[in-house]
């Protein structure tokens, strides 16, 4: 075998440092294909969209989304985990991924060390919402109604498992009532049952309540966040009005392969970065009640983390078996 000459040595030694910048300039080579474990339509969708087209001109390749729902993100995850760890597969990450890890029992995967977080895109809240002739005029009346009729109080959200549904169980934790969670299909369901009277309250995340709240068919008594959302400021949060320790933001967030080159990761965090931080881009997400705000990928890494430790203690409270 030859030997490299000194020469040699210092001309490679020279141009290490030059590498990563050229295998960021080569990535993206290829369309990127951003794997969503939701159907077409819904606030995580429009999401990735509204970002994705906003990084296309960004990263000089468009940004496909391919909707691949079904067994509680695993068909999507398991896609993403079967591409080359190159950059050019991501997931879309949500806080659903931190509660699967509580809710199936044998999950093929390991979401901490298979799947490298890049940043989150943004966190939407939920609102607790009555019919619009309901007598409960605020938190604190339905808080009275409840504890004063023990286990009659009925509350919709959607699917066992979901941050709606787990969230209305924290929300009898830290509140200590007695009330019925009435899981349904979907979003449409939940919102008919509640302007139709079958249900007392529903938490749901905002985007499907804003156009019912603008019709005038429901209120909402209050927002799950730490803060009051922008959009609206005269609903005040559920810890403003006396509920200690109780705050619910779901995100999305991006991510990919484990083994994916770090360049390639800090192209497309850079991309999204840049997207999440245009104006419009900002508007939009607003419009569906969520709240633009990237991150470094540690941030995100801890953030899963400390999901999946909270969103444990409530499945476990709440006695939901994995399947």
């Amino acid at each position: 075998m030859n030997r490299l000459s000194r020469r040699q040595i210092l001309a490679a030694g020279a141009l290490a440092p030059w590498l990563p910048a050229a295998l960021a300039s080569d990535f993206p080579s290829r369309p990127v294909t951003l794997i969503l474990p939701f159907a077409p339509g819904g606030v995580a969708d429009i999401t990735a969209r509204t970002v994705g087209q906003a990084m296309a001109p960004l990263l000089g390749q468009p940004v496909v989304i391919d909707n691949r729902p079904g067994a509680g993100g695993i068909v999507a995850t398991q896609a993403v985990l079967g591409a080359p760890p190159d950059g050019h597969t991501l997931l879309l990450m949500s806080n659903a991924t931190a509660v699967s890890v509580h809710l199936v029992r044998k999950l093929p995967y390991d979401v901490q060390r298979q799947l490298l977080p890049i940043t989150t895109l943004g966190f939407f809240e939920l609102g607790l919402a009555v019919p619009a002739n309901s007598r409960l005029g605020t938190l604190k009346d339905l808080l009275a109604h409840a504890r004063s009729q023990q286990g009659r109080l009925t509350i919709g959200t959607i699917a066992v498992g979901s941050t709606q549904h787990l969230s209305a169980e924290l929300f009898k934790a830290r509140t200590g009532i007695d009330a019925v969670v009435v899981p349904y299909k979907g979003s449409p369901a939940v919102i008919n049952a509640l302007r139709t009277g079958e249900i007392d309250v529903a938490f749901e995340i905002l985007s499907p309540l804003l156009p019912q709240l603008k019709a005038g068919t429901i209120r909402l008594l209050a927002v799950t966040g730490t803060q009051r959302f922008s959009s609206l400021p005269e609903v005040p949060t559920v810890m403003e009005q006396g509920v200690a320790d109780y705050s619910v933001d779901s995100w999305n967030a991006l991510a990919a392969p484990a083994g994916t080159p770090a360049a390639a990761i800090e192209r497309i965090r850079a991309a999204a970065t840049q997207a999440l931080a245009q104006p419009a881009v900002v508007e939009r997400l607003r419009e569906l009640g969520v709240k633009a705000r990237a991150s470094q990928p540690a941030e995100q890494a801890r953030l899963l983390a400390d999901e999946i430790q909270h969103w444990g203690r409530v499945v476990r409270a709440a006695k939901i078996e994995p399947e």
